[in-house]
């Protein structure tokens, strides 16, 4: 009786050792190719039952579809980046010489329907020459072709910068364009941000017909603050979240020039950077843009 129970527990610690062993083995193999997977050098290798277990299986598996899956991104990306380089190398100069005939023309002898007309055409002009700019921009953004470099930069120089391009469009309006630009540190790629705030500057001065636009840092803890205050037409409460949607004009801006896409190119180049934009907005009352990026430590 002894000698058996010795037997069965003499089996039972072999068997325990041997489940052991086999775990051991199948994590250290699930181990290789999960690394293998993170270097990108996975391939399909032959496995067996007598020498894989189903977990084993079942996880190569989903590394080979994860692995064709990333091959035929890349690929998908590769097409997209060859596309917008056509388009944008096709329509350029189309466009420029489109713009060109329309100043040669201004200076000819037209009567006032003619001239009328081609205002029109100039109008048309420049409004596809800024969509294919900002559809190629956000293509590079969405797809990874072209990634933002988020440095510690003094926002002040980019507002000074701002303040002296939109100058100009804001007094031919009539409206005045204060800009208060101390100093102040953040992370940004410069480039980028200065055409997601000029964005939004251009934005507020085509939707103000009296008064103005401040600009100025807001206090924050954590984020450098860019306040950007009109005394424009203002944006219904219900309408706030579908102003950053790409293409979306509200009934009250269909009489405004613009194609509804610089709002949204101006959000994804902020939160590529880890910030966000905010905005407070009462019709009537002009709206506030609060532009937020990651201070430098």
């Amino acid at each position: 009786m002894l000698a058996a129970l010795a037997v069965i527990m003499v089996l039972a610690i072999i068997f325990c050792v041997y489940k052991s062993i086999q775990a051991i083995r199948t994590m250290n193999s699930i181990e290789k190719m999960l690394d293998s997977a993170i270097k990108g050098d996975f391939n399909e290798k032959s496995f067996s039952e007598e020498r894989f277990s189903k977990l084993e299986s079942q996880f190569a598996d989903y590394l080979k579809s994860s692995s064709l899956s990333a091959l035929n991104v890349k690929n998908d990306r590769d097409k997209i980046k060859t596309l917008i380089s056509d388009i944008s190398h096709q329509t350029k100069t189309p466009i420029a010489n489109l713009l060109l005939h329309s100043e040669l023309l201004q200076e000819s002898g037209l009567d006032d329907e003619q001239k009328e007309s081609l205002d029109a055409i100039t109008s048309e002009a420049e409004k596809l020459r800024f969509l294919v700019d900002a559809l190629v921009k956000l293509s590079r953004l969405e797809n990874g072709i072209l990634s933002l470099d988020p440095r510690p930069d003094d926002l002040g120089r980019l507002l000074k910068e701002i303040s002296v391009s939109m100058r100009k469009k804001a007094e031919a309006k009539g409206l005045y364009l204060n800009v208060t630009a101390d100093s102040e540190q953040a992370a940004f790629d410069y480039k980028w941000t200065l055409e997601a705030v000029s964005n939004i500057v251009d934005n507020a001065i085509k939707y103000t017909e009296k008064g103005g636009i401040d600009i100025r840092f807001k206090s924050s803890e954590m984020f450098s603050c860019i306040s950007i205050k009109d005394t424009g037409i203002g944006i219904a409460e219900e309408d706030i979240p579908r102003i950053f949607a790409r293409f979306e004009r509200l009934r009250s801006s269909r009489d405004k020039e613009g194609v509804g896409i610089g709002l949204y190119l101006s959000r994804e180049i902020i939160r590529n950077e880890g910030g966000y934009i905010k905005v407070n907005s009462k019709m009537g009352e002009g709206s506030e843009f609060l532009i937020y990026l990651k201070k430098t430590v």
